[in-house]
């Protein structure tokens, strides 16, 4: 074994070049295949490394890079040298001990795909469940808050006036007070205005925040028609939809973000706003607030057909574009049988006088929008 300690330097056709972690600056040395290698640099003191702490690293094609587990972590060997390599490699059993093995990485790949099927289950199960249970529990305090903050995003969509004319607002106040009571929501939960606007809309948003645009008003024929979106809307309110609907969608944004590697958390407030604003809803959400209407102006004694045909004139005419009530509430032939099918003859006495129906149609004044 002395003699192999005592070894002459390994003769290389090709520089091998050293770098000692510390400084940037390539070093050419010479090797000494031993009990140990040994790196030479003319002039310097020899560096050992234990053949068994040697790995390689990677390199590029016609180099074999190595490193130390005892020397410093960023020290490399280089050598390029076809035959010196083969020598030195013959001599290191543990050479690629770090690297991952095909059953490693079998089990790596297994793990991703595992941890990215919870990942889709939460979103599809998890998050929904969390969301119903979570939705009725928001204190009253932050719901009005995150009302607050998408009523400036409508605000700044829709125009930040709002129709002020007197009449019409006694009228609009009328109106929203009977639905309001017979759905049994508290007054200090709820409010309503109408902007101008043409685009033929409505509503609502979190913390008891209603919105109709004028252009809806402007379509509408009678009390009844507007009466039954609002209550439509009343509904959504009623069952936490928009809350619903944002801790649904913003753990869903945070989890697929999670997936594929964006958890700033901007797409989920990107999200968050838009959401608010379009008050898009699920299907059953839909359906249940149509529900809530019909039982709404049911015990108002007036029909719900009146508000399916209100949102099936501007589909007609428009085509169900994002303009049109429809962009955020989609209708089909089922709905709007289904509300027909609702229809019965007034029982109770008219939401709104004809004086007042005026009133309201002209709440915006007779300027253009």
């Amino acid at each position: 074994m002395s003699e192999l300690s005592t070894a002459a330097p390994a003769q290389s056709a090709k520089p091998t070049i050293y770098f000692d972690g510390v400084s940037s600056r390539r070093r050419q040395v010479t090797l000494a295949l031993g009990d140990a290698l040994e790196i030479v640099e003319e002039g310097g003191t020899p560096l050992r490394w234990a053949y068994a702490d040697i790995r390689r690293t990677d390199s590029p094609a016609g180099a074999l890079r190595l490193a130390s587990t005892s020397a410093p972590p960023l020290a490399r060997l280089e050598i390029r040298d076809a035959a010196l390599a083969a020598d030195v490699t013959v001599r290191c059993m543990r050479l690629d001990e770090h690297q991952t093995s095909r059953r490693g990485v079998a089990k790596i790949v297994g793990w991703s795909v595992a941890a990215a099927v919870s990942i889709v289950c939460v979103v599809l199960f998890g998050v929904p469940l969390a969301a119903d249970r979570l939705a009725p529990l928001v204190p009253k305090p932050i719901e009005r808050r995150i009302g607050d903050a998408s009523e400036v995003q409508v605000k700044t969509i829709f125009g930040r006036r709002v129709c002020e004319d007197p009449a019409g607002k006694a009228a609009f106040a009328k109106l929203v007070n009977r639905l309001r009571d017979a759905a049994g929501l508290d007054d200090d939960t709820m409010t309503a205005g109408v902007l101008p606007t043409s685009v033929p809309n409505a509503f609502a948003l979190p913390g008891g925040k209603v919105y109709v645009l004028k252009g809806l008003l402007d379509k509408a024929e009678n009390p009844d028609e507007i009466a039954g979106i609002l209550a439509h809307e009343l509904g959504h309110l009623k069952h936490y939809d928009n809350m619903r609907g944002l801790i649904y969608n913003g753990g869903t944004s945070f989890l697929i973000g999670l997936l594929f590697g964006d958890v700033t958390g901007s797409s989920a407030v990107i999200f968050a706003s838009r959401s608010v604003v379009e008050a898009s809803y699920s299907r059953e959400a839909e359906t249940a607030a149509d529900t809530f209407a019909i039982e709404i102006m049911h015990k108002l004694g007036r029909s719900p057909k009146p508000a399916a045909e209100l949102m099936f004139r501007i589909t007609g005419k428009e085509g169900g574009g994002l303009t049109s009530i429809l962009a955020s509430h989609p209708l089909t032939e089922d709905r709007l049988a289904r509300m027909t099918n609702e229809d019965r003859p007034a029982s109770g006495p008219p939401l709104l006088t004809d004086a007042e129906w005026q009133a309201l149609k002209g709440i915006c004044g007779s300027g253009k929008v």
